[in-house]
């Protein structure tokens, strides 16, 4: 079989809205042992965060993953705050990010993980993240210090109107669904790269656990095994969400069980009309091209990346 050889992925620009700062890349240092986690959002970020936690501290109780796994690149509190918070730590390094690849200073060093979720199940999951949105989470993204861009507003009463707002901006009005999608599939086949798929995750949390082990290289102990297996569960998740979401669900309505939601695909079908779930696909292919678009709507491909076939 021909090797396929990837660029390493160099930063190109930098990306300021509401919530980013990608600045704070240029200062990081990194360890040899660090994970990043990257996504676009609302697609399995904390779960995949809970899972990291339970394997680095062997199907611990009360990990406050959410304080340990910080956003490097939200851009409260600022980066003269949050580097030396992430510098202190003495555990094995688990950052998420939602930037592309070309705002990251992307490291040999590091391990990253990528996870991914159809579109409509994203926009789904975001509305209820924005809706749900209370005064102090506005305060945080519009009002703090360095705002670079418009603030954001809140949302419209009807989702199918949000999603049709969000499909048209590519984003709207957050960041670029697409750019995200296809930056980290570029890099699929980097040796330290791993793609995930909420869908992989929900049809076998077990083995997907297993292969994010053997990626990180981290020895699974068979004894403490069903302790990470019940509290990567969604019911355990949802049960103990304060310490999962951020400042313990403090900026949406309903506190951190409105953050995790309700952890399922598929609630578009009942709502988006054929139309607008066909335009979301004709979008997808055209901006990602069939195989990205396929791995994208369902999960699973043989060619995502060489992790998977070693696993």
């Amino acid at each position: 079989m021909t090797a396929i050889t990837t660029p390493r992925p160099r930063k190109t620009r930098e990306l300021h809205s509401h919530h980013f700062d990608s600045t704070i890349w240029n200062d990081f240092t990194f360890r040899d042992d660090d994970i990043v986690i990257g996504t676009y959002a609302k697609s399995g970020t904390t779960w995949t965060q809970q899972i990291i936690a339970q394997l680095i501290f062997n199907g611990a109780e009360d990990l406050e993953v959410a304080e340990m796994s910080p956003w490097l690149d939200l851009r409260v509190p600022p980066k003269h705050i949050k580097l030396p918070a992430v510098e202190a730590q003495t555990h094995r390094r688990f950052i998420k990010t939602h930037l592309p690849v070309d705002a990251l200073v992307f490291s040999p060093r590091a391990k990253y993980i990528y996870i991914a979720r159809d579109g409509r199940d994203v926009l789904f999951s975001l509305f209820n993240h924005h809706a749900n949105a209370n005064a102090a989470w506005y305060a945080a993204v519009n009002d703090s210090p360095g705002l670079v861009g418009p603030p954001i507003a809140p949302p419209p009463a009807s989702v199918r109107q949000y999603f049709r707002e969000w499909l048209d901006g590519d984003g709207y009005p957050f960041w670029s669904f697409w750019e995200n999608i296809r930056t980290w599939w570029q890099i699929r086949h980097l040796p330290n790269v791993m793609l995930l798929h909420f869908a992989d995750l929900k049809a076998d949390m077990p083995g997907e656990i297993r292969r994010i082990a053997g990626f990180l290289g981290i020895a699974i102990d068979e004894v403490t095994w069903p302790a990470i297996l019940r509290h990567c569960s969604f019911d355990y998740m949802k049960a103990n969400a304060t310490k999962s979401v951020p400042l313990g669900g403090a900026f949406w309505d309903g506190g951190a069980q409105t953050f995790i939601h309700k952890g399922v695909n598929g609630r578009w079908h009942d709502v988006l009309s054929a139309s607008e779930s066909r335009a979301y696909e004709e979008r997808a292919l055209a901006e990602l091209g069939p195989d990205c678009a396929a791995w994208l709507a369902r999960g699973t491909v043989a060619a995502v990346s060489g992790p998977r076939d070693a696993a």
